[in-house]
């Protein structure tokens, strides 16, 4: 399928447990045309970095079918993992080059086979730096360990801002 009769989505993650590790979140926003879709989930116990990656694989894993995705993260972990590091991780059997074991490979092997469903284009955005989007997923994530505190599940609340209930694909 060609890039141009592929739907194209605008996804921005965000993930973080406190303290970490601990109790974390992972929050992503998906948007295509007027359509936004909030996802959050968590886990009681966990690290930055997990949530991060758990953030994009959630999002990625969400679409229907393949899609040109502009991925918005504020994890440079994330970005340079999938876009300069994996390759390399495999080669050398989950190897860093410094011959330790990569930490998370079960996430990494998870977003590599999400990612390849999709054409995605990875983007690094500050966060905390006023960007709407970036600071609604940091809301998000905040509510999921909220929500994970309270011992709810985060996965099962739903709240997009925009009330609609079309799944984003």
């Amino acid at each position: 399928m060609s890039e141009a009769t592929k739907h194209h989505v605008t996804i921005y993650t965000d993930g973080g447990s406190a303290p970490n590790p601990g109790p974390g979140g992972w929050a992503a926003i998906l948007i295509t045309g007027a359509h936004q879709k909030e996802l959050k989930g968590g886990e009681p116990h966990t690290t930055n970095n997990r949530m991060e990656l758990m953030a994009a694989i959630s999002a990625l894993e969400a679409l229907k079918r393949p899609c040109v995705v502009e991925m918005h993260t504020d994890s440079t972990y994330v970005r340079d993992g999938i876009t300069k590091y994996i390759n390399n991780w495999k080669r050398n059997g989950w190897r860093t080059a410094a011959k330790d074991p990569v930490k998370n490979q079960d996430l990494w092997e998870r977003l590599e086979a999400a990612r390849d469903l999709h054409t995605v284009r990875w983007h690094w955005v500050k966060g905390h730096a006023g960007d709407e989007f970036n600071e609604r997923a940091d809301e998000l994530v905040h509510e999921a360990r909220a929500e994970l505190r309270q011992g709810s599940d985060p996965a099962l609340v739903t709240e997009p801002r925009k009330r609609s209930r079309r799944r984003v694909d």
